[in-house]
């Protein structure tokens, strides 16, 4: 009997992968696009023959408020507006065939009402993390901060895919997984418009947290910090750095959108593009 196994999938992530990933549109015979809808699905396939998982969701962010952009307005303020493009220049338009084929396959999924995906992660990972190996699929950095022992990051690229585990965040940053949200509210996040420390990179950063272990206890002792540039820095950037690490830092207390039993996997032995064209997607 296999070992219990969940395998989260960050939706939105998968779907924007594909939609700007794939080599070329394809359109079905009314002239909708649907390379993301054949991307995500053969892409879905592929990563849950790599992780054989006994249980799945794929998750994916819906639209409402976010309350992080209270926090802070700039947060993701340089995304896209969807709203303001063609219908085949938005990947949102392909996900009514992405639900329809997930529910074909008997995959739970869900968007989230009032939190993030990162968040519905956290929680999953925090509820069962000890009792089971967990796969998140997503190359969202922020779920590095998840990392332990049993819950793992699968980064997909086709044959060079990668699954991040502790040692890989220690190999990459300098750091353990506990401290990467203390360690990227030092050095910002461009793709979620949030900016670092000034002449602070990951190197330094890395030397900092290792030194100080968290940023609360860098901002407490910032004064002791050797090099002039970086201390001044640190200590005129504290108030952001602290905002930093509120808008990056998982704590798991989202309420899950699925039980664990809900989400139990039967094996799917069709390719997509058969399931494609059973639901009509695909001629």
């Amino acid at each position: 009997m296999r070992a219990d196994k969940l395998l989260l999938v960050d939706g939105s992530n998968l779907l924007f992968q594909m939609f700007y990933g794939m080599p070329a549109r394809i359109f079905n015979r009314e002239g909708k696009a649907v390379q993301a809808t054949v991307g995500f699905t053969g892409a879905l396939l592929k990563i849950i023959r790599m992780v054989n998982p006994t249980h799945i969701a794929v998750l994916f962010d819906g639209e409402h408020e976010n309350a992080r952009a209270a926090l802070n307005a700039d947060y993701k303020a340089n995304r896209i507006d969807y709203g303001t493009v063609a219908e085949e220049d938005c990947p949102f338009t392909q996900l009514p065939d992405i639900y329809a084929a997930l529910d074909y396959f008997d995959i739970k999924h869900a968007e989230t009402t009032d939190c993030e995906t990162d968040d519905w992660m956290a929680a999953y990972a925090l509820a069962y993390g000890k009792e089971m190996q967990i796969v998140i699929s997503s190359f969202d950095s922020d779920y590095f901060q998840l990392i332990t022992d049993n819950v793992s990051v699968l980064r997909y690229r086709g044959v060079k895919t990668r699954i991040c585990t502790p040692d890989y965040i220690t190999e990459h940053f300098g750091i353990s997984p506990d401290r990467y949200a203390d360690f990227k509210a030092l050095i910002g996040d461009a793709s979620d418009n949030i900016k670092g420390a000034y002449k602070v990179g990951p190197k330094t950063a890395a030397l900092l947290i290792n030194r100080y272990g968290t940023l609360k206890n860098l901002l407490a002792n910032a004064e002791q910090i050797d090099r002039a540039s970086v201390r001044e820095s640190i200590i005129s950037a504290a108030e952001r750095l602290r905002t930093n690490y509120r808008l990056i830092k998982l704590t798991g207390d989202a309420a899950l959108p699925f039980g664990l039993d809900e989400l139990a996997h039967k094996e799917i032995d069709l390719p997509s593009s058969t399931v494609l064209r059973k639901i009509g997607i695909l001629p």
